[in-house]
């Protein structure tokens, strides 16, 4: 397995659905390939403060300013009447 296999069947090997053949060639690759189980880790790790963190509002002002960031490339990505 290649590490561009590996990335394409990462969600069940994460979420844990081990009973697959994929994810048997996943856990192959991963006990010779040090970069993918950096990247294993790392979203493993995600998951796991996200469960657990709480939620921190963010400040007015970059509020603002993250949702006029993300209307103006939604409207780039989406035009109207295109």
């Amino acid at each position: 397995m290649k590490c561009e296999e590996l990335m394409a069947a990462l969600n069940d090997y994460v979420d844990g659905e081990q009973q697959s053949a994929i994810c048997k060639a996943l856990r192959d690759h991963l006990a010779h390939c040090n970069p993918c189980q950096i990247v294993i880790d790392n979203i493993r790790q995600t998951i796991t403060l996200y469960r657990g963190g709480e939620v921190v509002p963010l400040p007015p002002a970059l509020h603002q300013q993250l949702c006029s960031a993300l209307r103006e490339r939604w409207a780039k990505k989406f035009p109207v009447g295109a």
